[in-house]
Parts: C-alpha cells; structure tokens; sequence
C-alpha cells in the first residue's frame, strides 16, 4: 500500500461493542469495517497461522504484534486489489487494531487516523464479564469460554492496550459510554465520527465504588 488509508479507529476493552458498532458504521456510504478478530477467527485452526493464533487467544493473550499487523496489511491490500476499498475516498473502521503502542508505531505509515473513539465500560466491569461469557455461548468462541480468560483477557487490555488511548492527539479523542443501549451507543458514535461532540450522552460515574477499577 502506498497511500496512507484514512480510518477511524473503534477502541476499548473486550465486550465493549466494537464489533456491533463498526458494523453498523461499515454499512455507510464510504465506510468499510475491518475487524482483526474476523481476521484471526477466518484462519484455518490447522494451518501454521492458524495454531500460533489458537496458542495466544485460548490464553487471553495478545497475538504477537509483526503477526498482526501483518495479517492486516495483507487483507488490506487484497480489498483494495479487488477493488472493494479505495484509499483515495473510502474511511475504514478499524476494530481490534491497533492493540498495543507498538502496533500503533507500526501501523502510523500505513494509516491516518481521522477519530479515535474510546468506548467507556469502566463503570461496571462485572457486566463486560456477562456479556463476554455470553457471547462465548452464542457464537461458540474459545477465547470467552472460561471466566479466568475473560479476566485474564481483560487485565492486558489494562495493562497493554489501555495506553494507546494516550498515544493518539488529545483532540482527536472522544469517549463514549458503552454501557447505554446498543441503539444509544450508535447515536453516540455516529457523533464522535461527525464531530457533534455536544450531542454525546454524558458517562455516568461508576454505578458502585469502585466499579471502574476491578481489573
């Protein structure tokens, strides 16, 4: 790819709702939503990639980051070799990636990233644990199977990707409670992407002390 490809970027901890909001988003006049973990899941469990993924995600571990951004670049370069994502107009959704500051190192020459959308589920964390565990139930992922995973997975999302937050302009942030109702959530989002920052639902505070720290 030798055009910066423009994109907003879908942030936050697993079970936040990146995937139902991208998607919504992607079906847009001129967005297209690219998720990493539709990525990884597409791959043949059997195949070299395939196990080096099942390795880490069954763990609650990130994927090691010249995997990832591999596997992104090359689906990105495929979309636009078919013809179905032009750089020149079209403003991918970025979901699952960047995951950690050395992913966003890797990804700043190949990306512009117009809005960083942080969806907020901090004020109940106990709730992103449901919800996670039942997905696993309904969609039949191993990485949410067990509650140690999912806590598992969560403590990194603190740990490694919560500081990619910081790395991006300040004024390229908005934060949005995640926790309303999906049909809230989309209307907040559309905002941030459009810039109507005074049209955001204000975030609650944490529902009971110290909801926003179990980690």
């Amino acid at each position: 790819m030798t055009e910066k490809i423009k994109t907003v970027l879908l942030f936050g901890a697993p079970g936040c709702g990146k995937g139902t909001q991208g998607k919504m988003v992607g079906t847009l006049p001129g967005f297209l939503h690219v998720a990493s973990g539709d990525l990884f899941r597409a791959l043949d469990r059997t195949s070299e990639l395939g196990k080096i993924f099942v390795q880490y995600s069954t763990k609650g571990e990130l994927v090691p980051d010249d995997f990832t951004v591999r596997l992104w670049r090359d689906h990105m370069q495929r979309l636009t070799d078919a013809h179905k994502l032009d750089p020149a107009t079209d403003v991918v959704v970025l979901d699952g990636i960047p995951r950690n500051v050395k992913q966003a190192e890797m990804l700043a020459d190949h990306i512009t990233v117009l809005r960083l959308v942080v969806l907020s589920v901090d004020r109940d964390r106990e709730e992103v644990v449901r919800r996670l565990r039942l997905r696993a139930t309904k969609e039949g992922r191993l990485d949410d199977a067990k509650e140690e995973v999912v806590r598992r997975r969560l403590e990194v999302y603190d740990r490694e990707s919560r500081p990619v937050i910081d790395y991006f302009p300040s004024k390229r942030r908005v934060e949005v409670d995640a926790l309303q109702t999906p049909l809230e959530v989309a209307h907040d989002v559309l905002c941030a992407i459009l810039g109507r920052t005074d049209e955001l639902h204000p975030i609650p505070s944490p529902v009971a002390a110290g909801a926003g720290s179990k980690r």
